[in-house]
């Protein structure tokens, strides 16, 4: 099957939360299917090409999160994982993971265990296969997404989804982030494509040292603003932080989030 993709409007903005590491693993859960599917017409803009450093991240890395939401403490965990530098059908990509469990007490009315898997460009970032494994409520669901600026045929076990050139998947965009010198960058901006639906995302230099304390420690970080489009207009009511630390691998040691449902903050806890 291939499908073309158009982005989504209205209500379906919780799903965009995937653009900070995957909180959409909790938040995306919690939208009820006819909100998940709403769409809108809507061109992203180009990819942009700014200053990039040297990749930051290694195989085998692991970085794990506790998701506070609201007053709530502690609702979830989030794993991100670089499982392995690979070729991709000839092409030189990464594999990247992200898991997400609720915990009690939130998992005794709401079982979330899902799983995604990014194999992206090694240089760029850009998608090749974007994979959803969601265990929501008793439900599963499994989703493997070829992306495509071509009219390549859909291989025989994904969906070929006709996307933008250059677009990324939430996981490959995250550490896309780690990339780049943000010393001398101060706005990027392209698609990204979370499974479902298509974005175009904006991401720019907040404050270049932010103080930052979280389980894993005390850090000074970068702190970059994610804004989100549809048809070159704001989405108001959502907006997301990644604060990246200036350590030698830029690690990302606060996620933040807020959205129509609330606010979420999602911290480090461990890294190795």
């Amino acid at each position: 099957m291939t499908m073309t993709l158009r982005p989504v409007s209205g209500r379906a903005v919780t799903g965009v939360a995937a653009l900070v590491a995957c909180v959409a693993f909790l938040f995306g859960g919690m939208t009820n299917a006819s909100q998940r599917k709403s769409r809108a017409k809507n061109k992203p803009s180009p990819v942009s090409t700014p200053v990039a450093a040297p990749v930051s991240f290694r195989s085998g890395e692991k970085l794990d999160y506790a998701v506070h939401f609201s007053k709530l403490s502690n609702v979830a965990t989030i794993q991100l994982s670089v499982a392995e530098r690979r070729d991709f059908f000839g092409k030189a990509a990464w594999h990247l993971q992200g898991a997400a469990h609720t915990v009690k007490p939130l998992r005794i009315v709401f079982v979330l265990d899902d799983q995604f898997d990014s194999y992206s460009d090694a240089a760029t970032l850009a998608c090749f296969q974007y994979e959803m494994h969601l265990n929501e409520r008793g439900q599963q669901e499994d989703g493997v997404f070829r992306l495509t600026s071509e009219g390549d045929p859909a291989p025989p076990n994904a969906t070929a989804v006709r996307v933008l050139a250059g677009t990324r998947d939430p996981l490959g965009f995250v550490e896309y982030l780690r990339t780049l010198d943000w010393g001398q960058t101060k706005e990027v901006r392209g698609p990204v494509y979370d499974g479902r639906n298509l974005y175009e995302a904006r991401a720019h230099l907040a404050s270049d040292s932010t103080a930052v304390s979280v389980p894993a420690g005390s850090y000074t970080a970068s702190r970059i603003e994610v804004r989100v489009f549809q048809n070159d207009v704001e989405m108001k009511d959502v907006h997301f932080w990644v604060s990246l630390a200036h350590d030698a691998a830029r690690t990302p040691v606060l996620l933040e989030a807020e959205l129509p449902i609330g606010s979420a903050r999602v911290e480090l806890t461990h890294a190795e």
